[in-house]
């Protein structure tokens, strides 16, 4: 929905393909706009696999390709529409980093906030979400006290099921994972993660209560930038990895420290601070004081291997435009350029 709002203002017919693992909100935004008097043909939505999105993405009557989804299938797509020289906008992976300075710690409650902000900037929408802050850099002066907070509120997280009508319009609770594959994927980081000698501080494993479906508790592992892959591997899942930091230039330097570019928060009573820090960051959207809001009015997209381009706000049309330069001479006088020879007749 994020493309198709900018698409349609800058007045372009839409073709919308979504995941085959979730097609039904694409389906109903269409439904939407049909019921709402959008005209025949401006808004179209084509569920399938990766054949279809392939198909479209080397379509030679598609102007421009705005595609979602992961790195290796962004390069793919990018490949695809270059044949033809056609417009291409990326939303790729992430690996965002959250930092937390220790002057979070004043008080019990601004602790607390703290603690939610990273609760939240990972394990909201399950930790499938490309902007998922899943890398926490924490100060090592609070970091004992913080983490044990964070992984008893980690541990308290209720897991539900989105189909029970009693839970499914809770908040602060998490589902499960959206197909055998990505919990597959999951597991198999966090357990790889283990074996090479991450700490885990919460989670870890298939919840006792859940024996059925594909759910993974909230897990929170401290590791190692340097040694697991996990601190720079994308999870989409409710994954968060810790690492301790001593001063502010370590912290830029490992938030920095990874291919990625989507995002990143910063956590600090030190506005001053805040805006340095958020200067710093190799991300196209930077969160001070919180993690993962998102307004329609402001660019969102990432650098470096997190994406091309802008979705939202004037920058999202002007992504679907194609301005045209017109000049008209209006002076009566010749150009000048060069002097006439004289007329013989």
């Amino acid at each position: 929905a994020w493309k198709v709002a900018p698409a349609l203002a800058a007045g372009c017919a839409v073709v919308l393909k979504p995941s085959e693992l979730s097609p039904l909100s694409a389906l109903q935004l269409g439904a939407i706009a049909t019921e709402a008097g959008l005209p025949a043909g401006l808004l179209n939505v084509l569920p399938g696999g990766g054949a279809v999105g392939a198909w479209l993405a080397a379509h030679p009557r598609v102007d421009k390709v705005a595609f979602t989804g992961s790195e290796r299938s962004g390069v793919a797509v990018a490949a695809a529409a270059a044949r033809d020289v056609r417009n291409v906008s990326l939303e790729l992976g992430g690996k965002s980093a959250v930092v937390v300075f220790d002057d979070v710690a004043a008080s019990d409650a601004e602790l607390d906030k703290a603690v939610e902000w990273v609760l939240f900037g990972c394990f909201w929408t399950n930790g499938q979400i490309c902007s998922a802050t899943s890398r926490l850099l924490i100060h090592e002066k609070i970091a004992p006290a913080f983490l044990r907070r964070l992984a008893a509120c980690a541990k308290a997280i209720p897991l539900c099921d989105p189909l029970d009508a009693a839970t499914a319009d809770a908040t602060g609770v998490l589902g499960p994972v959206v197909s055998k594959a990505q919990y597959d994927k999951v597991v198999h980081l966090v357990n790889e993660a283990i074996a090479d000698g991450a700490r885990v501080l919460a989670g870890g494993r298939r919840p006792p209560s859940k024996p059925k479906g594909y759910y993974i508790e909230p897990t929170v592992l401290q590791v190692e930038p340097s040694r697991h892959a996990i601190w720079r591997t994308e999870v989409f899942g409710p994954v968060l990895s810790v690492a301790t930091f001593r001063d502010e230039a370590e912290a830029i330097a490992l938030a920095n420290g990874t291919a990625f570019g989507l995002a990143a928060a910063v956590l600090t009573a030190d506005a001053a601070r805040g805006t340095r820090v958020a200067d710093a960051m190799e991300a196209g959207i930077v969160w001070v004081q919180c993690s993962q809001p998102c307004f329609c009015q402001a660019p969102w997209g990432g650098v470096k291997r997190s994406g091309i381009g802008r979705e939202l706000g004037t920058f999202g049309i002007d992504g679907f435009l194609e301005p045209k330069q017109v000049t008209t001479y209006v002076s009566k006088n010749p150009l000048g350029w060069y002097t006439l020879p004289k007329s013989r007749l």
